[in-house]
This record gives C-alpha cells, structure tokens and sequence, in this order.
C-alpha cells in the first residue's frame, strides 16, 4: 500500500516553505519527489506555506490546505523576529489547491476564516460519516482573550465551496492547543493534540461524539513522557498495510540537521498503546544529488528512513496507479530562487 506525505522543509530560504511531496510504498521508508523541490509554490499572502493537510473526497477530487506563513520572507519583517506577534498578526486565511489526480493542480485558491483570529495555522481535515460533512480544523488565538492562548476550531463543509462559521473544538484549560490530528475509528474519535505548557507534549483524547467529552489515554502520555516531549509537535496518523497505526511526529528545536520526523506504532488504536519505533533513519541535509537515492541496505524492510528534514505535514493512502504518476511526474510547477 503506496503514502504521499505532504510537507515543507525548515530551511532558511524561502523554497523550504512551499508544497514538498514524499512517497513511500510501505509507509516506512521515504522517498523525495521532484528531486526534493518544491512541487507547488505559492505566490499569494506571505508567498510561503507550511503545516499541510491533503484528502480525498467522495468525489475523486483531493484538497490540500496550509498555513499561510513564510518566516524567510516576514518573521525578520513583518512580525520582527517575534512568535508573539505571529499569533496576534498572522494570516487569517488558509492556502489551498484542489486536484484530479495528484499532479495536475488548480490555482492557489485563499479561505479566509474570520477577522477575530490571530493566526490560522495548522489546518487538519477528516470525513464525519456521522453527518457526511468535512471538518477542517485549525489551531489559532483569539481577539476575545488578548490573543493569549491558541484552541482549536472547525468549520465543515460538503463540497468544498461553502464553509460554515468556525466553532470552538477544544481549549486546553492549562494552555494552549495546536496541531490537531483527528482520526475516526470504529465510531470513536481520536484527537492527537499538541498541549504546552502543561503538559508540554503531545497528547491523544478519545470521545464518541466530534464536539462532546474526551478522555486522555494514559499509555500515549507514558509513551510520551519516554521521550524529550517539549520537542514533539505536528502528528500525522495513518493505517499500516499490516493493519497497525503510525502516528509520525514532528521532532524540532534543535538544530536543522537533527529536525525530522519520529514514528510510534500501535497494534491498536483503543488504548492509545503506542510505542516508538526502532531503526529510524534521517539524513536532513544530503547534497542535491544525494537525495533522491534509495534507504541505504542497513535501513532495510521494517526500518523507518527518511531522506531529509520532512516537516509538519499529513501522510494520506494512494493506488499504485497514482504512485507511479506522481513518481514519474516531470511536469511540477518551476519556482525561483537558489537550491535548499
């Protein structure tokens, strides 16, 4: 069972934050598309995204949706080296491109989301089979407590066009709220969240209904407190051909060269038992003409790799037929600007 993961790279140039795709044919070991370029670039709002979601719908047809922010072109500028004033000052609107077939895109389309936010940013999307709708959601402040602390709110929508108002979803009432990643199974929701200060990590809640009571499952806060939490952020959850769950998560504050992605694997999702996986492999920052090759022999089946420093982004199932479409694809949109 071939993934596309969607992502950007933490560089310090502006090419780093446009629509980077990786494939992979067992949802282990990663493969860089278009050579590790970008394969769409924005050229509205701050000319930079990040933080990706991607679905498929009903319909045939993909979404893929981001955070509209570019710290190469504004955090020295604009917001003046400040994350404080990102989340007063951000963009109130998300990016987004639809699709046919995952290599042919529409222009970069804008979804404004309402004046009274701060910055809208890490946006997640699932299908709610209870109602037939599309929930978005997203992390951001608010103008009604000062742009104090980040929650987390939704819109949903059943074609794409017309979105209703956003709602709250959840608030931590210890802090804030971000990075949210929702998967429904066996009639269950499951919220991966990112919570700081208190806990500073990721966590995973579980309730029946989209809107009402969670649960937090201890055993993930165990897996959790394993590890160096306050540098976990940006989870992704997808199915394993073998049937077991991945949650990848996004390791940063750190230098670039040490940024890359962490798998945990579960057996079952009831519980929340995952565990880290053994055998990663990352190099960030090959030269370009090292990265596009193959896991070395020692990162063999059932060994997770990594060609370079995936960030923040969604991993989403394809056919074959579309794996090898993207693969061979030599048609991606030619941007400007020096090599990553």
């Amino acid at each position: 069972m071939p993934y596309l993961f969607v992502h950007f790279r933490e560089t310090p140039k502006p090419e780093g934050e446009q629509v980077h795709f990786g494939l992979s044919s067992d949802g282990f070991r990663w493969e860089a598309v278009n050579e590790g370029r970008p394969v769409l670039w924005s050229k509205l709002g701050e000319k930079g995204v990040r933080d990706f979601t991607i679905i498929r719908t009903k319909w045939g047809k993909f979404y893929l949706f981001a955070t509209d922010l570019s710290l190469a072109n504004c955090f020295l500028t604009k917001y003046k080296g400040d994350w404080a004033n990102i989340g007063r000052e951000g963009s109130k609107q998300l990016m987004y491109w639809e699709s046919e077939d995952l290599v042919h895109w529409s222009g970069q389309k804008t979804l404004p989301l309402g004046e009274e936010f701060g910055c809208c940013w890490a946006p997640d999307v699932f299908f709610d089979d209870a109602t037939g709708e599309y929930v978005l959601h997203w992390s951001s402040s608010r103008r009604d407590d000062d742009y104090r602390t980040k929650a987390i709110y939704y819109t949903k929508t059943k074609d794409f066009q017309q979105f209703s108002a956003p709602e709250l979803l959840c608030r931590n009432p210890l802090g804030d709220y971000i990075d949210s990643c929702i998967v429904k199974h066996e009639g269950w929701y499951y919220r991966f969240l990112k919570a700081a200060p208190a806990p500073e990590q990721v966590v995973l809640e579980k309730g029946k209904t989209l809107t009402g009571e969670y649960v937090r499952l201890e055993a993930f806060d165990r897996e959790m407190q394993r590890q160096n939490t306050g540098r976990l952020e940006g989870p992704t959850c997808y199915r394993l051909p073998d049937g077991r769950f991945c949650v990848m998560i996004d390791f940063f504050g750190c230098p670039r060269e040490e940024m890359r992605y962490e798998p945990f694997v579960a057996e079952h999702m009831e519980e929340g038992e995952f565990v880290r996986a053994d055998g990663i492999g990352t190099y960030p920052f090959l030269k370009a003409e090292d990265e596009n090759k193959s896991a070395p022999e020692e990162f063999a089946q059932g060994k997770f790799y990594f060609p370079y420093g995936f960030k923040h982004g969604t991993v989403m199932e394809i056919t074959e037929e579309e794996y090898e479409r993207i693969k061979g694809f030599d048609g991606w949109e030619a941007g400007c600007g020096a090599n990553l």
